[in-house]
């Protein structure tokens, strides 16, 4: 294996950004990962000023990520990082991830992972040519209970999946924030930054996401309807979504950032042949197991279960009773990922454990869902394909 940390470079995340802030501790989470350099920002004072807060050498600090990569590509192997983390809004996605993947980076790539299905398509196919690993950080599959309600289904605990209800609410966006000097709000209800949809390509992309991750099946057609109840606002703020999957089962998804009081209460309930789980997010160490001819159960991340499936045993990082919450299982994410490079790089196999984060392939189909429901809003049909 590997005797040294991985070199991460980061693509936006400069000071006071949200999200970089939590990819840094994401990775730095289990000491596999030290970041290295930085383009942390378009204004190349707040870049200047963000990588001296965080002690990066003032020549690996760049002001755009043309001249990180460049640069880097130039550096000899002990030197040169190994991947780059992509923490821009959503149109500032694809090029610096062809880009590095050109250069013979690896990536991890924030959600969605591009500004449409076509960009989505090209680095799936760079991904292909080039063996490199694409990360994609949809946070909520890195949670363990997350990954036993996955385990339980694809052993046949439940037996055939017939029905999926999967809901988003926020409340952040009651008010037209973006014009309150809201800079989160700005750029996603801006379609020039966010994309032709606003709370399906910001949340409703995680609630498909999960679905699928946690069902193992394939949405093949939608019947959507989107909203928008903040007048003035040019993106949805609101929607309902119909959903088929690939083995005849029905669904129901939810995403909507106008619920005036809720936090992220992302939750999502499958029901088999056999029973049914539930899980929600704001009580993420939880599983609830509902049987058709026994008592319901409570399943408990770290709670020592000898039943719980290796999956999600090596993703619990405290004992029972510890409340593990979105630092972690974004860590997890990080972990598995920064694993499996280690293999590649010593030309080892990487486990199915540490394979378990979103690649790719999850990039595209939330493009697609995010295409399929917005063209479904649009359609006077009952039901729109969802074409990949």
């Amino acid at each position: 294996m590997l005797n040294r940390k991985l070199r991460m470079g980061m693509i936006g995340g400069g000071k006071d950004a949200f999200i970089g802030a939590i990819h840094r501790i994401a990775a730095n989470m289990d000491g596999l990962i030290e970041l290295s350099c930085g383009a942390l920002s378009i204004n190349p004072e707040v870049a200047k000023d963000s990588g001296k807060l965080l002690f990066l050498p003032e020549d690996r600090t760049y002001l755009t990520y043309e001249e990180m990569i460049t640069k880097e590509a130039a550096l000899p192997a002990d030197k040169r990082i190994d991947f780059v983390t992509i923490v821009t809004p959503n149109f500032a996605h694809f090029a610096p991830a062809m880009m590095a993947l050109d250069n013979g980076f690896n990536v991890v790539i924030e959600k969605p992972i591009t500004f449409t299905l076509d960009e989505a398509k090209q680095l799936q196919k760079k991904v292909e040519e080039t063996d490199l690993t694409l990360c994609l950080t949809h946070t909520y599959s890195g949670y363990p209970m997350v990954k036993q309600a996955r385990a339980m289904i694809k052993e046949g605990a439940l037996g055939k999946v017939r029905k999926v209800w999967v809901e988003y609410p926020q409340g952040w966006l009651s008010k037209l924030s973006e014009r309150e000097g809201n800079a989160q709000a700005a750029w996603r209800t801006d379609p020039k930054k966010s994309g032709k949809a606003g709370a399906m390509g910001d949340i409703g992309t995680h609630a498909e996401h999960l679905a699928e991750y946690i069902t193992g099946l394939h949405i093949t057609h939608l019947c959507a309807d989107l909203n928008v109840m903040v007048e003035g606002r040019l993106l949805e703020d609101d929607g309902n979504v119909l959903l088929k999957f690939d083995n005849g089962a029905a669904g129901v998804l939810m995403a909507s950032q106008v619920a005036a009081g809720e936090e992220n209460a992302l939750k999502i309930r499958v029901y088999g042949e056999k029973g049914g789980i539930e899980w929600a997010q704001q009580e993420p160490n939880t599983l609830l197991v509902k049987w058709l001819d026994q008592p319901a159960q409570i399943l408990r991340a770290g709670a020592g279960y000898g039943h719980l499936s290796t999956f999600a045993t090596k993703n619990c990082r405290t004992p029972g009773g510890h409340p593990e919450g979105y630092l972690e299982a974004f860590g997890n994410i990080y972990r598995n990922f920064a694993l499996t490079l280690q293999a590649k790089l010593s030309g080892e196999e990487p486990t199915p454990e540490q394979l378990d984060f979103p690649k790719v392939d999850e990039g595209v189909r939330g493009m697609a869902f995010i295409d399929a429901v917005v063209e479904s809003a649009k359609s006077d049909a009952k039901w729109t394909e969802f074409v990949v």
